[in-house]
């Protein structure tokens, strides 16, 4: 079993808010469940060793977060180490896939069927969990065997979980407009907070790096995660392992 874990960077904007929020990141980390245990050890271990109790986020990383949270005792130097050593965790293991969808925001809302920052999230977690379909095809393929998957999402808003676990349902029942075929997937999409949740909190860190390298220009995270991503047979990431939404023409 395959278990893609999602969490996002930035916030969907509304369509009069564009310019100050120009780029919406999903960030994916799927992990194999005989992997889940050996992950969850790696970050604790992590944890006892920078002095943390609760939760790790990428905004917790910024020296201008000002909030008392479980990283505040760390200085610049010790959040480096950390961030490094949590993307180290996820490129220790070669069985662990990172994804990334990248919403262009005005390219997005130019399309007819994209009016609202619900739309952006549906129409890039609906380009995410294409890929992981994909993904569970290709190596159902190469192992012989099936390969199942499921979905690990986010806590949001109330409305917004219930309106993604219907949607979500839609999608493997095929009742969605241009829908793939889903036949790996188990179950519908499940939502958990992301402090008790060890997928989301690396989820997160993927969804964070990636926006940093398309927002700011800054590959220092990015490229140390480079090699996690789901790339096609000859190598190539963009549109296996980082989407862009909409499709970029030409």
């Amino acid at each position: 079993m395959q278990i893609l874990f999602i969490d996002e960077s930035g916030t969907p904007p509304p369509v009069d808010k564009v310019q100050t929020s120009p780029l919406f990141v999903l960030g994916g980390a799927i992990i194999p469940d005989e992997f889940w245990h050996r992950v969850k050890a790696d970050l604790e271990a992590a944890k006892r060793d920078f002095g943390i109790e609760g939760e790790i986020k990428w905004r917790f990383f910024s020296p201008d977060n000002r909030k008392q949270h479980s990283m505040s005792h760390l200085d610049v130097a010790a959040k480096e180490a950390l961030r490094s050593k949590l993307f180290g965790i996820l490129a220790k293991y070669k069985s662990i896939k990172t994804m990334s969808v990248i919403v262009d925001v005005a390219a997005a809302y130019a399309l007819p069927y994209v009016n609202s920052p619900d739309d952006l999230y549906w129409y890039g977690y609906k380009s995410m969990t294409e890929r992981f379909q994909y993904y569970l095809q290709d190596i159902s393929r190469i192992s012989g065997q099936r390969i199942n998957g499921i979905i690990v999402c986010d806590h949001r808003a109330p409305n917004d979980d219930r309106r993604l676990q219907e949607l979500h349902a839609r999608l493997l029942l095929g009742e969605h407009e241009a829908h793939s075929n889903y036949a790996n997937l188990v179950e519908g999409v499940f939502i958990a907070p992301s402090h008790l949740s060890i997928g989301i909190q690396f989820a997160d860190m993927v969804a964070g790096a990636v926006l940093r390298r398309f927002k700011a220009g800054d590959n220092r995270f990015y490229d140390q995660l480079a090699g996690t991503f789901r790339k096609s047979e000859n190598g190539r990431i963009e549109g296996f392992g980082l989407i862009q939404f909409p499709k970029k023409r030409g």
